[in-house]
Protein backbone atom coordinates (compact mmCIF):
# COMPACT_ATOMS: atom_id res chain seq x y z
CA UNK A 1 0.00 0.00 0.00
CA UNK A 2 1.58 3.42 -0.78
CA UNK A 3 2.22 5.96 1.91
CA UNK A 4 1.23 9.50 1.47
CA UNK A 5 3.65 12.43 3.25
CA UNK A 6 0.92 15.32 3.56
CA UNK A 7 2.22 18.36 3.23
CA UNK A 8 1.57 20.11 6.30
CA UNK A 9 3.97 17.64 7.00
CA UNK A 10 6.37 18.54 4.51
CA UNK A 11 6.18 22.14 4.82
CA UNK A 12 7.06 22.28 8.42
CA UNK A 13 9.97 19.89 7.82
CA UNK A 14 10.85 22.66 4.98
CA UNK A 15 10.41 25.31 7.80
CA UNK A 16 12.59 23.74 10.24
CA UNK A 17 15.87 23.72 7.41
CA UNK A 18 15.17 27.08 6.34
CA UNK A 19 14.54 28.88 9.86
CA UNK A 20 17.52 26.59 11.57
CA UNK A 21 15.57 25.86 14.50
CA UNK A 22 12.10 24.72 15.66
CA UNK A 23 10.80 27.91 17.54
CA UNK A 24 11.40 30.24 13.98
CA UNK A 25 9.87 27.01 12.41
CA UNK A 26 6.87 26.50 14.59
CA UNK A 27 6.13 30.24 14.31
CA UNK A 28 6.23 30.23 10.33
CA UNK A 29 4.11 27.71 10.15
CA UNK A 30 1.34 28.75 12.91
CA UNK A 31 1.71 25.32 15.08
CA UNK A 32 3.01 25.05 18.57
CA UNK A 33 6.54 23.75 18.94
CA UNK A 34 4.97 20.12 20.15
CA UNK A 35 2.58 20.31 17.57
CA UNK A 36 5.99 20.76 15.41
CA UNK A 37 7.97 18.08 16.98
CA UNK A 38 4.82 15.54 16.51
CA UNK A 39 4.81 16.53 13.14
CA UNK A 40 8.13 15.73 12.52
CA UNK A 41 8.06 12.58 14.44
CA UNK A 42 5.22 11.33 12.21
CA UNK A 43 7.04 12.02 8.87
CA UNK A 44 10.17 10.24 10.05
CA UNK A 45 7.56 6.77 11.08
CA UNK A 46 6.11 6.94 7.47
CA UNK A 47 9.73 7.32 5.75
CA UNK A 48 11.37 5.20 8.27
CA UNK A 49 14.49 6.90 8.53
CA UNK A 50 15.69 9.59 11.05
CA UNK A 51 15.41 13.04 9.09
CA UNK A 52 17.39 15.10 11.90
CA UNK A 53 20.32 14.82 14.22
CA UNK A 54 21.44 17.14 16.71
CA UNK A 55 24.82 19.11 16.43
CA UNK A 56 25.24 20.42 19.77
CA UNK A 57 22.25 22.73 20.07
CA UNK A 58 21.43 22.73 16.06
CA UNK A 59 19.00 20.61 14.30
CA UNK A 60 21.24 18.87 11.57
CA UNK A 61 19.97 16.67 8.57
CA UNK A 62 20.62 13.22 8.43
CA UNK A 63 21.55 11.90 4.78
CA UNK A 64 17.70 10.61 4.49
CA UNK A 65 16.87 14.16 5.41
CA UNK A 66 19.37 15.60 2.92
CA UNK A 67 17.99 14.05 0.14
CA UNK A 68 14.20 14.30 1.10
CA UNK A 69 14.39 17.76 1.01
CA UNK A 70 15.10 18.12 -2.66
CA UNK A 71 12.38 16.11 -2.92
CA UNK A 72 9.83 18.13 -0.69
CA UNK A 73 10.68 21.25 -2.57
CA UNK A 74 9.92 19.80 -5.87
CA UNK A 75 6.73 18.33 -4.38
CA UNK A 76 5.40 21.76 -2.47
CA UNK A 77 6.60 23.60 -5.61
CA UNK A 78 4.28 21.40 -8.20
CA UNK A 79 1.26 21.30 -5.26
CA UNK A 80 1.02 24.94 -5.12
CA UNK A 81 1.58 25.64 -9.30
CA UNK A 82 -1.31 22.93 -9.46
CA UNK A 83 -3.53 25.03 -6.54
CA UNK A 84 -2.55 28.44 -8.33
CA UNK A 85 -3.68 27.07 -11.48
CA UNK A 86 -6.96 25.21 -10.99
CA UNK A 87 -8.00 27.76 -8.28
CA UNK A 88 -7.37 30.91 -10.15
CA UNK A 89 -8.78 34.08 -9.13
CA UNK A 90 -10.13 32.29 -5.50
CA UNK A 91 -7.73 32.74 -3.66
CA UNK A 92 -7.20 29.40 -2.14
CA UNK A 93 -4.70 28.72 0.65
CA UNK A 94 -3.34 30.30 3.62
CA UNK A 95 -2.93 33.58 3.65
CA UNK A 96 -0.54 34.85 6.91
CA UNK A 97 -1.47 38.79 8.39
CA UNK A 98 0.36 40.64 11.36
CA UNK A 99 -0.66 43.39 12.56
CA UNK A 100 -0.46 45.52 15.94
CA UNK A 101 -2.64 45.89 18.41
CA UNK A 102 -4.43 49.18 17.41
CA UNK A 103 -5.70 47.63 14.48
CA UNK A 104 -6.47 44.07 15.45
CA UNK A 105 -10.41 44.78 16.67
CA UNK A 106 -10.99 46.67 13.15
CA UNK A 107 -9.26 44.61 11.34
CA UNK A 108 -10.49 40.97 12.52
CA UNK A 109 -13.95 42.33 12.80
CA UNK A 110 -13.74 44.38 9.25
CA UNK A 111 -10.96 43.53 7.06
CA UNK A 112 -10.73 39.50 7.35
CA UNK A 113 -14.14 39.32 7.61
CA UNK A 114 -14.39 40.92 4.04
CA UNK A 115 -11.84 39.15 2.54
CA UNK A 116 -12.72 35.60 3.89
CA UNK A 117 -16.67 37.04 2.82
CA UNK A 118 -15.17 37.28 -0.62
CA UNK A 119 -13.33 34.40 -0.65
CA UNK A 120 -14.43 32.02 1.37
CA UNK A 121 -11.91 28.56 0.36
CA UNK A 122 -9.08 31.69 1.82
CA UNK A 123 -7.62 29.87 4.83
CA UNK A 124 -6.49 32.85 7.70
CA UNK A 125 -3.64 33.15 9.59
CA UNK A 126 -3.71 36.15 11.71
CA UNK A 127 -0.83 37.03 14.24
CA UNK A 128 -0.79 39.98 16.82
CA UNK A 129 2.54 41.30 17.99
CA UNK A 130 4.16 45.11 17.68
CA UNK A 131 5.40 46.14 14.61
CA UNK A 132 9.44 45.35 15.01
CA UNK A 133 8.23 41.86 15.46
CA UNK A 134 6.16 41.44 12.37
CA UNK A 135 8.71 43.48 10.42
CA UNK A 136 11.26 40.75 10.91
CA UNK A 137 8.50 37.83 10.35
CA UNK A 138 7.87 39.31 7.14
CA UNK A 139 11.43 39.17 5.65
CA UNK A 140 11.73 35.58 7.02
CA UNK A 141 8.88 34.65 4.99
CA UNK A 142 6.77 33.82 7.92
CA UNK A 143 4.11 36.59 6.96
CA UNK A 144 2.51 37.36 4.00
CA UNK A 145 0.75 40.59 5.17
CA UNK A 146 2.19 43.48 7.63
CA UNK A 147 -0.16 46.27 9.33
CA UNK A 148 1.56 48.59 11.68
CA UNK A 149 2.96 51.47 12.39
CA UNK A 150 5.89 53.52 11.35
CA UNK A 151 7.87 56.89 11.19
CA UNK A 152 6.30 59.26 8.13
CA UNK A 153 7.87 58.98 4.91
CA UNK A 154 8.55 54.90 5.29
CA UNK A 155 7.98 53.44 2.17
CA UNK A 156 4.92 51.16 3.07
CA UNK A 157 2.88 53.91 4.60
CA UNK A 158 -0.82 54.61 3.53
CA UNK A 159 -1.80 57.14 5.98
CA UNK A 160 0.08 59.57 8.51
CA UNK A 161 -1.99 60.28 11.69
CA UNK A 162 -0.90 62.62 14.45
CA UNK A 163 -0.38 61.11 18.25
CA UNK A 164 -2.66 62.70 20.87
CA UNK A 165 -2.40 62.11 24.61
CA UNK A 166 -5.16 60.63 26.22
CA UNK A 167 -6.64 60.94 29.83
CA UNK A 168 -8.44 62.80 32.46
CA UNK A 169 -7.58 66.51 32.90
CA UNK A 170 -6.62 66.49 36.58
CA UNK A 171 -3.53 64.15 35.79
CA UNK A 172 -1.44 66.66 34.13
CA UNK A 173 -1.37 69.18 37.25
CA UNK A 174 0.53 66.66 39.39
CA UNK A 175 4.17 67.39 40.03
CA UNK A 176 4.85 63.84 38.61
CA UNK A 177 2.89 63.12 35.33
CA UNK A 178 1.44 59.36 35.66
CA UNK A 179 1.76 57.40 32.44
CA UNK A 180 -0.22 54.35 31.10
CA UNK A 181 2.44 52.80 28.73
CA UNK A 182 2.55 49.47 26.74
CA UNK A 183 5.62 47.38 27.46
CA UNK A 184 8.54 47.83 25.11
CA UNK A 185 9.07 47.81 22.45
CA UNK A 186 6.82 50.60 21.74
CA UNK A 187 6.68 53.49 19.18
CA UNK A 188 4.39 55.72 21.82
CA UNK A 189 5.72 54.39 24.60
CA UNK A 190 8.86 55.80 23.17
CA UNK A 191 7.64 59.15 21.84
CA UNK A 192 5.58 60.37 25.17
CA UNK A 193 8.78 59.68 27.10
CA UNK A 194 10.99 61.54 24.98
CA UNK A 195 8.89 64.33 24.37
CA UNK A 196 8.38 64.63 28.35
CA UNK A 197 11.96 64.89 28.82
CA UNK A 198 12.57 67.33 26.19
CA UNK A 199 9.63 69.43 27.94
CA UNK A 200 11.77 69.58 31.02
CA UNK A 201 8.02 67.49 32.18
CA UNK A 202 8.85 64.82 35.16
CA UNK A 203 6.87 61.98 34.68
CA UNK A 204 6.39 57.73 36.41
CA UNK A 205 5.28 54.81 35.07
CA UNK A 206 1.70 53.95 36.74
CA UNK A 207 0.48 51.36 34.37
CA UNK A 208 2.71 48.88 32.24
CA UNK A 209 0.89 46.30 30.21
CA UNK A 210 1.22 44.35 27.02
CA UNK A 211 -2.68 44.33 26.15
CA UNK A 212 -4.00 47.10 24.65
CA UNK A 213 -7.35 46.49 26.21
CA UNK A 214 -5.80 47.06 29.67
CA UNK A 215 -4.37 50.27 28.42
CA UNK A 216 -7.40 51.76 27.64
CA UNK A 217 -9.21 50.07 31.12
CA UNK A 218 -6.48 51.73 32.81
CA UNK A 219 -7.05 55.55 31.06
CA UNK A 220 -10.37 55.45 31.33
CA UNK A 221 -10.49 54.63 35.18
CA UNK A 222 -7.68 57.70 35.46
CA UNK A 223 -4.79 56.09 36.49
CA UNK A 224 -2.50 57.64 33.96
CA UNK A 225 -2.58 59.37 30.41
CA UNK A 226 -1.19 57.64 27.28
CA UNK A 227 -0.43 58.74 23.67
CA UNK A 228 -1.92 57.34 20.50
CA UNK A 229 -3.47 58.06 17.66
CA UNK A 230 -6.76 59.22 17.63
CA UNK A 231 -7.92 56.54 15.00
CA UNK A 232 -8.65 53.88 17.23
CA UNK A 233 -9.21 55.06 20.94
CA UNK A 234 -12.08 57.90 20.27
CA UNK A 235 -13.91 56.72 23.51
CA UNK A 236 -10.63 57.67 25.71
CA UNK A 237 -10.80 61.50 26.95
CA UNK A 238 -8.55 63.74 24.89
CA UNK A 239 -6.35 65.96 26.90
CA UNK A 240 -6.13 69.41 25.38
CA UNK A 241 -3.56 70.21 23.02
CA UNK A 242 -1.11 73.14 24.69
CA UNK A 243 -1.19 71.22 27.77
CA UNK A 244 1.22 68.52 27.42
CA UNK A 245 4.25 68.57 25.08
CA UNK A 246 3.28 68.26 21.41
CA UNK A 247 3.70 64.63 19.67
CA UNK A 248 4.89 63.41 16.55
CA UNK A 249 3.20 62.10 13.74
CA UNK A 250 2.54 58.47 13.37
CA UNK A 251 2.54 56.20 9.38
CA UNK A 252 0.27 53.22 9.24
CA UNK A 253 1.79 51.01 7.16
CA UNK A 254 0.62 48.01 5.07
CA UNK A 255 3.40 45.87 3.47
CA UNK A 256 3.01 42.35 1.65
CA UNK A 257 5.64 40.10 1.11
CA UNK A 258 5.71 37.68 -2.28
CA UNK A 259 4.56 40.60 -4.78
CA UNK A 260 3.65 37.38 -7.08
CA UNK A 261 0.60 36.21 -4.68
CA UNK A 262 -2.78 37.28 -5.37
CA UNK A 263 -4.62 36.91 -2.19
CA UNK A 264 -1.61 39.03 0.35
CA UNK A 265 -2.24 42.15 -2.72
CA UNK A 266 -6.10 41.83 -2.43
CA UNK A 267 -5.39 41.38 1.11
CA UNK A 268 -3.53 45.04 1.12
CA UNK A 269 -5.90 46.38 -1.71
CA UNK A 270 -8.76 45.67 0.93
CA UNK A 271 -6.69 47.00 4.11
CA UNK A 272 -5.35 50.18 2.62
CA UNK A 273 -8.95 51.34 1.24
CA UNK A 274 -10.54 50.29 5.34
CA UNK A 275 -7.01 52.46 6.63
CA UNK A 276 -7.32 55.68 4.37
CA UNK A 277 -11.46 55.70 5.14
CA UNK A 278 -11.21 55.71 8.88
Amino acid sequence: MAVNLPTNMLRSFVAIVDTGSMLNAAEQVFVTQSALSLQIKRLEELVQRPLFHREGRRLALTSAGDLLLGYTRRILALHDEALAAVTAGQFAGPVRVGMVQDFADLLLSGLLARFAELHADAQIFARVAGTAELQEMLGRGQLDLLIGYAAPGDPHAVRTAPSIWFGEDDLITRAELPLAVLEKPCRFREAAIAALDAAGRPWRIAVETPNLSTLRAAVASGLGVTSRTGLFLRDLPIIAPGLLPPLPDVACIVAHGDPDREAPQHLRELAVELITGL
